[in-house]
């Protein structure tokens, strides 16, 4: 074999291999930006998902602040009915003491008390 075909086949072998690492190297880029595609895809949906979490968070504090407000109304409400019965119950008392017709003896009192709880 003659020198200049060993250095031409050198030659092309070098290119070859050349050639090869460029190809490899493409390859690795394209990859590369594969992953950065994908991941920018995946941060996308994370911060979509969160704020959709933030937003049903916020409305599921909102309906417990809305919760908490309606149970305080339904307490002094509560607190209201409770103090217009003693009311009743005193104005009551009050007409008993003062009516001539009515007997104040305190058995019957809780005679008439039981009698109205049965009936309920």
């Amino acid at each position: 074999m003659s020198t200049t075909l060993i250095v031409v086949i050198v030659i092309v072998a070098i290119i070859v291999v050349a050639l090869i690492a460029y190809a490899a190297s493409r390859n690795r880029a394209k990859q590369v930006e594969e992953k950065r595609i994908e991941a920018r895809e995946h941060r996308e949906a994370a911060d979509s998902t969160a704020r959709e979490a933030d937003k049903a968070k916020l409305q599921a504090d909102e309906r417990a602040a809305q919760a908490r407000r309606q149970q305080m109304e339904a307490e002094e409400q509560a607190e209201r009915a409770r103090a217009k019965q003693s009311e009743a119950a005193e104005l009551r008392q009050h007409a008993d003491e003062i009516d001539p017709d009515t007997d104040t003896d305190p058995e019957a009192d809780g005679r008439v008390e039981s009698e109205a709880r049965s009936e309920r």
